[in-house]
């Protein structure tokens, strides 16, 4: 669905909320599913234990290519999809995400936004805050995290872009990057087993499954592209929408330079009102399941639109208008339930710490273009601005 404006919402999320909320709707392969707008019936379909991803074989697929790419890709169902196992690997996982790690990568996070900021200043303006900030920032973050080298950003942008496509390549590109990504994870891994260091992929390397065996290193890689795949891309999307975003009525920014208690608040409502996060999420169904009057059959796909369900009114007041003080702000934009986003604390910390950097740095920072004029990315499961151009 198609919207006038980079930073608006496509008209028909409102109507199908109102009229349609359980939708039947053609994705880009061809294969028919079935959108859900509203917050109520989103939080429920994502939060229900019984459903999970598709997978090969099973559920609609998604990109126009014969994989169906991303979501039905036999990477994506390496990892454990349901019960104890993936309860386990989450655990796993999460240690690396809690509130105090958080807390301990803050001031690194900052000082590389000051160092990015000096950067942009010492080019002058106008300037790309997406390429300037918003990438580079939490692509040093993950690779930091998962002990890989930052220096091959680009490859890891290409891979991506290919991996996470929709209608923009092919199977044969997809396939590729694929296996690009596997060798060059796999050869991450071993390095790592024989010189272990202070990061994520150390740890896991060490980790036992239940067991008691080790992790495969098929396992290894899976989460290793998939947490920096995930742990770059939505981010570096996120921080140059959320700029720009506060940007459009030059008078939310304003108030955030008069006042940074605004800062965490203004993140969230940025989230909340996200217009351009991408296709949502994918839910199998299992069971038959109702949701406002409607019975979706066992076998459904449905396609759980975040996007649309953050703009509900009777979730929240004002849904449409970005309240810098809302709170409580009980937002779907990491998800909800077994398979909410798992790395959402670092998330939450990488845009909570660029906001407070850029306000710091530059008070006066405005968009070099009309709003009107930025443009979408196009062609990935994931939203975003192709650039962000600023001035100062």
């Amino acid at each position: 669905m198609s919207s006038d404006a980079a930073l608006e919402p496509p008209a028909e999320w409102a109507r199908l909320r109102e009229q349609c909320p359980v939708a039947k709707v053609t994705l880009p392969s061809g294969d028919e599913a079935t959108l859900v707008t509203r917050y109520a019936d989103v939080r429920a379909v994502l939060a229900d234990p019984r459903f999970t991803r598709p997978s090969t074989g099973r559920g609609a697929r998604v990109a126009d290519v014969e994989s169906g790419g991303v979501f039905n890709s036999e990477m994506a169902v390496v990892l454990p999809q349901h019960g104890e196992e993936h309860l386990r690997w989450r655990r796993m996982i999460g240690r690396w995400f809690t509130a105090r790690r958080m807390n301990a990568l803050r001031p690194g996070i900052e000082a590389m936004a000051e160092q990015l900021v000096d950067e942009m200043v010492a080019k002058g303006a106008p300037a790309d805050l997406k390429a300037g900030l918003g990438f580079p920032l939490p692509v040093w973050v993950i690779c930091d995290m998962l002990g890989v080298p930052d220096t091959d950003r680009d490859r890891f942008a290409h891979w991506s872009d290919m991996l996470l496509s929709m209608t923009r390549f092919t199977q044969d590109e997809m396939a590729a990057a694929q296996r690009d990504f596997g060798a060059y994870m796999a050869g991450h891994i071993a390095a790592k087993r024989d010189e272990p260091g202070d990061d994520l992929l150390s740890a896991l390397i060490e980790e036992k499954d239940a067991d008691g065996e080790p992790l495969s290193d098929v396992v290894l890689i899976a989460t290793g592209i998939g947490l920096l795949v995930a742990g770059h891309e939505t981010t570096a999307n996120m921080i140059a929408k959320m700029v720009g975003m506060l940007l459009a009525d030059r008078s939310r920014w304003e108030a955030l330079v008069a006042d940074r208690s605004l800062v965490r608040p203004a993140v969230e409502e940025s989230l909340r009102l996200d217009a351009n996060s991408g296709f949502g999420m994918l839910r199998y169904l299992t069971e038959d399941l109702e949701l406002s009057g409607e019975v979706l059959a066992s076998g459904t796909t449905a396609v759980c639109s975040m996007a649309a369900a953050n703009r509900d009114e009777r979730a929240f007041t004002g849904a449409e208008e970005m309240d810098l003080r809302r709170s409580p702000n009980p937002h779907l934009a990491f998800g909800a339930g077994a398979h909410a986003c798992i790395g959402q604390p670092l998330a939450r910390t990488e845009l909570q710490a660029v906001l407070e950097v850029l306000l710091r740095r530059l008070p006066s920072l405005e968009l070099a273009v009309d709003v009107a004029d930025l443009r979408r990315v196009e062609g990935l499961v994931v939203g975003g601005l192709r650039e962000l151009p600023v001035r100062w």
